[in-house]
């Protein structure tokens, strides 16, 4: 070991490289797309989501509650936190885009 010396470059390397691994599993961890809402889960049955819209000019693509790009065919809502809602579905807590 080095008593009193600086540490070697070894040293220094091996300190970098524990820390990089847990950074970079915690990216690629957080670069996952949050999962789909599936229409039987609690919280979509109690708001009524379905994937495909029968209500005439409502859908999520046009309600307040959608987050995220425009056009993509699924994106987050404020109402499902964590999952993504087909941009064609809808749900009882519809809010037009004003």
């Amino acid at each position: 070991m080095n008593s009193g010396r600086s540490p070697t470059r070894r040293a220094l390397l091996k300190i970098l490289a524990v820390g990089a691994v847990p950074a970079a599993l915690w990216r690629a961890s957080s670069a996952a797309e949050p999962a789909k809402l599936d229409v039987q889960d609690p919280a979509a049955i109690a708001q009524g989501y379905v994937e495909n819209s029968t209500v005439a000019g409502a859908n999520c693509e046009n309600c307040l509650q959608l987050q995220g790009s425009a056009g993509a065919r699924y994106r987050p809502c404020s109402l499902f936190p964590g999952k993504l809602v087909a941009s064609s579905g809808w749900c009882k807590s519809w809010t037009p885009e004003i």
